[in-house]
């Protein structure tokens, strides 16, 4: 079965409906009008150079001889405007900026503005509602390193009428900030798509050198405020300043068919960070970063007192993780709350944590993360599969404080977070190295439920000790597995584990306890 995920006025995109994760059980092309358009064996697909307001029906012909059709319709657009006739040149060279910003200005509603084969080099760019901008093949977005022409934006305004209104924030906070390279604030209905490349260019500047002492927050690629309705497509994403995707307090936004890379050692280089946003679809993405693939927030605990506003409705599906710190990462900053999560069908490969929720004292009463899902996942060489530590130690003032690392019962108050209810089924792990499953909540605020359910896990037989989470007086492990720690309810079943050395199933702290066809070999 096929589903439609998106279809603009030039491209659209695909989605085949199996039981594996990223991968189809086998490989495929796709026919389009009877011409072959594309092969692939990655389960998310997509078209481009369409035409608008066109109906078309495709084919996909599988290996084995079987097909499937589909048809849809492009949408309607007003006009589409090259760039290059605002002045633009794309050399590489040339300081394209002026000339960009001045076609986006002036595209009228419903417009489309096409970058063709190209370098263009540009410092940050505003973008306005209800327009496309599509980046041909070869045709390259790129940002100075010049670091004087980001103009700095203030993290929020007392606005002369009274209240505030926010423009930066960063790591949990409104804060000031350089401008990303593409911003896009209280605005609606906007898509960019294409084959083209949206390049930060760090490492050809000092954005990853010293930017303690910067007098902002580095600047991501994309940064979305109190957007509604945004659809990145098909683009190559690389070598941000910081994080590489940040929708900010912002609702349907949708990110398909994308790869986002930077080097290994990139600092802070997360891919997407949706932060206290509603209804954020990542599907059909490649990761490859220097931190976190994905890792959904809602703000420190001034944030999350202020607004109350929780990650809601987020879906990651087909995605492909293939090196970063974690995978798929709740938190730390969650002050608001996540809930409502679902990830499926994903495969993570060579990433230091595969799930990982990470949370702490001080982030807040209203920081409660629930109902969430991992299903049909699949990891090959991540040291720690699952994690949910509740003793994170980065990123604040107070970080190595007796209040964030003492093991007794302190009191419940406005500081104190809670994590709920985790399922995670239908998994098979291998080359696992620290721990099979690394479970870690507080004594006053335990977990309510984890439940693990048809996994297999197995240790790489030159497994070497780590550290399963970012804590205080983190002891280094190896080939530890299922341990859970202040869970009130805990299920195991179907689970294998292979290659664990002492115990298979260690709960400490645990009210409830139900195993069933529980294997360790």
């Amino acid at each position: 079965m096929i589903e439609l995920l998106y279809a603009g006025s030039t491209s659209a995109c695909f989605e085949l409906e199996n039981d594996a994760a990223y991968y189809s059980p086998e490989g495929y092309t796709v026919l389009l009008e009877g011409e072959r358009a594309v092969s692939g064996r990655e389960n998310v697909f997509s078209l481009f150079d369409l035409k608008p307001d066109t109906q078309y029906s495709l084919t996909v012909a599988f290996e084995s001889g079987r097909e499937e059709g589909f048809s849809f319709r492009t949408a309607r657009e007003t006009c589409a405007i090259d760039v290059r006739s605002f002045g633009a040149v794309g050399d590489g060279v040339t300081d394209d900026t002026a000339a960009i910003q001045a076609a986006v200005n002036f595209l009228p509603r419903g417009g489309r503005l096409c970058f063709p084969k190209g370098d263009y080099l540009t410092y940050p760019l505003a973008l306005k509602s209800h327009i496309t901008l599509e980046l041909a093949e070869g045709a390259v977005l790129r940002g100075s390193t010049d670091r004087e022409g980001y103009p700095i934006l203030p993290g929020d305004v007392e606005a002369l009428g009274g209240g505030e209104v926010s423009f930066g924030a960063f790591e949990g906070e409104q804060k000031p900030m350089y401008q990303s390279l593409i911003t896009a604030a209280y605005a609606e209905d906007i898509r960019i798509v294409g084959r083209g490349t949206l390049d930060g260019d760090a490492r050809n500047g000092d954005w990853w050198k010293g930017f303690a002492k910067f007098p902002a927050a580095r600047p991501r690629i994309l940064f979305l405020n109190r957007c509604d309705g945004f659809v990145l497509h098909g683009v190559t994403v690389k070598d941000s300043p910081s994080w590489h995707l940040h929708p900010f307090f912002s609702k349907n936004i949708s990110f398909l068919d994308l790869f986002i890379t930077a080097p290994k050692q990139s600092p802070n280089t997360d891919a997407i960070d949706p932060e206290s946003c509603d209804n954020v679809r990542i599907i059909g993405c490649r990761f490859s970063v220097g931190d976190d693939c994905v890792a959904i927030k809602s703000g420190k605990i001034d944030l999350g007192m202020k607004y109350k506003t929780p990650a809601d409705h987020h879906t990651v599906r087909n995605c492909l993780m293939e090196f970063g710190h974690g995978a798929l990462v709740l938190g730390s900053e969650s002050a608001a709350g996540v809930r409502n999560l679902s990830v499926t069908r994903c495969f993570f490969r060579r990433t230091d944590r595969g799930l990982r929720i990470k949370t702490r004292r001080g982030r807040g009463k209203y920081s409660v993360i629930t109902n969430v899902l991992f299903d049909n996942i699949v990891m090959e060489g991540v040291l720690t599969p699952l994690v949910i530590n509740m003793w994170y130690n980065c990123c604040d003032p107070d970080r190595y404080t007796e209040y964030v690392w003492s093991r007794e019962h302190l009191p419940v108050d406005d500081r104190t977070p809670h994590l709920g209810s985790f399922t995670f089924r239908n998994m098979t792990c291998t080359g696992a190295q620290v721990a099979a499953c690394y479970i870690d909540g507080l004594p006053e605020s335990p977990i309510d439920s984890v439940a693990l359910e048809n996994i297999s896990i197995a240790f790489a037989p030159d497994a070497q000790p780590g550290v399963p989470a970012m804590q205080n007086f983190a002891e280094k492990r190896c080939r530890l597995g299922l341990y859970l720690d202040n869970v009130r309810s805990v299920s195991v079943r179907n689970v294998r584990l292979e290659g664990v050395e002492g115990q298979g199933l260690i709960c400490d702290h645990c009210d409830s306890i139900e195993t069933e066809n529980f294997e360790v070999v």
